[in-house]
């Protein structure tokens, strides 16, 4: 059964957690990307909780999460720090068996594994960039680039009011295929459920695109933004990720390039990539079996 708690991160942040399974137990933790919540990982905290404490978190600016309104709150820094908080409340031992993590919420547990290696055993990304070959693609790659244009929109002060315009259909498009129609995972029910969801607030994740450095170069910009993200690097030691690595990755994801996955073992050295044929970015509801079956497998690793 699925519960919802709120949890106190830091002073002034509370995270709202969809949760299965029982205190002690080793612990998953699952994190959303944009625009979704907790509850698209609800099945899979069914299916884990007999064996696993399972916490899927409102991010910070979702839901009944803390929606703080500057941009500076959501500067990775913070977001990576309420993770660490979380999992410190939620496991005896202070660490995560697997963080499970999709779109924001990848490029997050990427950040987490990263600067909090003792917080988790292992990291099961689903169509999320390592900031390396993010920050590689913008600045070298025109398809990339042409693909992650859409973070302009979303950085804009008046995005939130648009995207609540005709009842979320600019929202919802995020979801269509490249067809123009809607997946057909997307009902009118689960529709309906992203619509309550959004309605609570969407200003908290445009935050999370205002406040990164990793942003396209804008092709009617006067060249000042193509210069600062060419000149943008990251520092070799932010990138290196020491635990065991698990990506599955649908190739037909329209804002993602399959490039991305190019040069990783320079950062993660135990590393295994599933790519998943014909699959686009919502992994997660494109593909539950594979996602399913690719966490087990990991689970029981030795």
């Amino acid at each position: 059964m699925v519960t919802t708690c709120m949890h106190k991160v830091s002073a002034d942040i509370s995270l709202e957690c969809r949760i299965s399974g029982q205190p002690g137990q080793p612990l998953l933790l699952f994190l959303h990307g944009f625009p979704e919540g907790a509850f698209i990982w609800d099945e899979l905290l069914e299916q884990f909780g007999s064996h696993y404490r399972c916490v899927a978190p409102n991010l910070r600016g979702y839901g009944h999460s803390s929606q703080p309104q500057g941009i500076s709150d959501y500067r990775a820094k913070h977001l990576v720090e309420d993770l660490a908080a979380l999992i410190a409340l939620e496991s005896d031992d202070k660490h995560a068996a697997c963080v499970i993590a999709h779109d924001w919420g990848g490029a997050l547990a990427w950040g987490l594994a990263n600067r909090y290696p003792d917080r988790l055993e292992r990291l099961l990304i689903l169509n999320a960039p390592h900031p390396g070959s993010f920050l590689r693609e913008l600045q070298q790659n025109p398809v990339q680039q042409a693909a992650s244009q859409y973070m302009h929109f979303l950085r804009r002060p008046d995005a939130p009011e648009l995207l609540a315009e005709s009842r979320w259909q600019r929202m919802l498009g995020f979801f269509q295929n490249p067809d123009g129609h809607m997946p057909t995972w997307l009902t009118p029910q689960r529709q309906q459920q992203y619509r309550d969801h959004w309605e609570l607030g969407v200003h908290g994740a445009c935050m999370f695109y205002a406040a990164s450095p990793l942003v396209p170069p804008h092709p009617d910009s006067s060249g000042d933004e193509l210069q600062d993200i060419r000149g943008l690097s990251l520092p070799e030691e932010m990138l290196h990720i020491p635990v065991p690595v698990r990506i599955l990755w649908g190739d037909s994801d329209l804002a993602l390039q399959p490039a991305l996955l190019q040069g990783l073992e320079q950062w993660v050295p135990n590393l295994r990539i599933e790519r998943l044929a014909g699959t686009g970015h919502w992994v997660i509801h494109e593909q539950p079996e594979a996602v399913r079956h690719a966490l087990k497998n990991f689970l029981e690793e030795k």
